[in-house]
C-alpha cells in the first residue's frame, strides 16, 4: 500500500467512532476503493499483498473496534479469497463484497470439532441439482450482519480431507436462522451462532469443486494467521504508544512514572517481544503469501499469541487504575486472548511448528 493510499483509508476513516460495527466500517472501506489494495491487483484471486494487508489493517485497528476490525480481517484474509476460488454466485457476491455492498462470513467453526475441522458435523447433500445444507456453525464473526454464509460441510463421512466442500449459502434462504453470540467483548463484529436446518439451495452454490474444501481452506487460514500477525503488530504499537502516554503523565511524588528504571524496564521487554514479532512478519509474509506455507504460518500464529497476550497483560498493569476504564487495556487484555484461539489454537499451531522442528533448525543454522 503506497503512502496516499495510506492517507486516503485515514481520511476514510477519520470521523470512525469507537463503537461503529463492522459492515458500516466494511461499507465505507469498499466504497473508497480501499479493500482492493489488500490484494495484488486488486483481485483477492491474484493473492494477498501482505504489505497492502497490514497497512489497511492497523489504519483500521487505530480508529475502531476491535471487533469491527475483527469483521474486516476475516473477510479479507480469507472469506474473499476462498470466494474467488468459485464462480457464478460466488462471482457476483465475491464483487459486491469488495464494494463494500455485501458481507460475507466465514462459517468454519462447528457446533463440534473445535480446531478439528475434519471432526465437524455439518452436512451438505450434493445432488444433480440441488444442494441440502444441514448443521449448525458456531461463534461466526460477522453472522448477524452478513449477507451470505461460506459454509464448510462434508458430503461425505469420515474425516478425510477430501470430504468437504464449501456452500455460498444467502441467510434469507429458508431454514437458516441467526442469533448473536452471548458475549460484549466483540462488539461490532457481528459475532453469532447460524443454524440450518435443512436448508435447499441450487448446485450452482457450490464454490470450488466438491471435496477442496479442507485443501483450499489450509491455504487460506494461512494468510489468515499472516493477517493476526499483522494486526497483532498494529494492537502492540497502539497500547504500547498509550501505555507510555500514561506512564509520563502520571506523577509519583517529584518525578513521573516513566522515570522508574523498573518500569522502564518492564516496558522495554514489551517493546523487544513487539519489535521480534514485527520482524518475524517481515521476514515470513511473502512465504505464506506466496507459497501458502504452513510452518511459517504457524510460527507467525504462535509468535502473535504469544505476544499480543504478553503485551497486552504487562500494559494492562502498568497502566494501574486507567486500565479499568471502559474500553481501557484491561478490556483489551480479555480481547486480545483472541489471538491465542481463532484460527487455530496456540497448542494446535505450535504442535505444527514442532513437527517441522528439523526444517525450522536446519533454518536458524544458514
Amino acid at each position: 500500500m503506497t503512502a496516499p493510499t495510506v492517507d486516503l483509508a485515514a481520511d476514510v476513516l477519520d470521523d470512525v467512532h469507537s463503537d461503529v460495527d463492522g459492515r458500516e466500517l466494511w461499507s465505507r472501506l469498499g466504497a473508497a476503493g480501499l479493500l482492493r489494495t489488500a490484494y495484488h491487483h486488486g483481485r483477492p484471486a491474484a493473492g494477498v499483498d501482505a504489505r497492502g494487508l497490514g497497512s489497511l489493517l492497523s489504519t483500521t485497528d487505530s480508529r475502531a473496534s476491535v471487533g469491527a476490525t475483527l469483521a474486516v480481517c476475516v473477510q479479507l484474509a480469507t472469506a474473499l479469497p476462498l470466494l474467488a476460488t468459485g464462480d457464478g454466485p460466488a462471482d457476483k457476491v465475491l464483487a459486491a463484497a469488495l464494494t463494500g455492498d455485501a458481507v460475507v462470513a466465514l462459517g468454519a467453526t462447528d457446533e463440534t470439532g473445535g480446531s478439528d475441522l475434519t471432526a465437524l458435523g455439518t452436512e451438505v447433500r450434493i445432488d444433480e441439482r440441488e444442494l441440502v445444507v444441514h448443521g449448525t456453525k458456531r461463534w461466526i464473526t460477522n453472522a448477524t450482519h452478513c449477507d451470505h454464509v461460506l459454509v464448510l460441510a462434508r458430503h461425505r463421512p469420515g474425516p478425510h480431507f477430501t470430504n468437504f466442500t464449501w456452500v455460498l449459502v444467502p441467510v434469507t434462504a429458508s431454514g437458516v436462522r441467526v442469533e448473536p453470540a452471548d458475549t460484549d467483548l466483540f462488539d461490532g463484529s457481528g459475532t453469532g451462532h447460524i443454524r440450518l436446518d435443512h436448508v435447499r439451495l441450487s448446485r450452482d452454490d457450490l464454490v470450488g469443486r466438491p471435496g477442496r474444501g479442507l485443501m483450499n481452506f489450509a491455504a487460506h487460514i494461512a494468510v489468515e494467521r499472516l493477517a493476526g500477525a499483522l494486526w497483532g503488530v498494529a494492537l502492540c504499537t497502539r497500547v504500547l504508544t498509550e501505555t507510555k502516554r500514561v506512564l509520563t503523565s502520571r506523577r509519583q511524588s517529584a518525578r513521573s512514572s516513566w522515570q522508574n528504571e523498573g518500569i522502564r524496564q518492564r516496558f522495554a521487554e514489551c517493546l523487544l517481544a513487539a519489535r521480534q514479532l514485527r520482524a518475524l512478519t517481515d521476514d515470513l509474509a511473502d512465504r505464506v503469501t506466496d507459497r501458502h506455507d504452513t510452518t511459517a504460518a504457524a510460527l507467525l500464529k504462535g509468535s502473535a499469541a504469544l505476544t499480543v497476550d504478553r503485551v497486552t497483560s504487562e500494559c494492562a498493569h502498568l497502566q494501574g487504575a486507567e486500565g479499568f476504564a471502559r474500553g481501557g487495556a484491561q478490556t483489551l487484555r480479555a480481547q486480545a486472548a483472541l489471538f491465542g484461539i481463532g484460527g487455530g489454537t496456540t497448542e494446535v499451531v505450535l504442535s505444527t511448528v514442532g513437527d517441522a522442528a528439523d526444517t525450522v533448525i536446519e533454518e536458524l543454522a544458514t
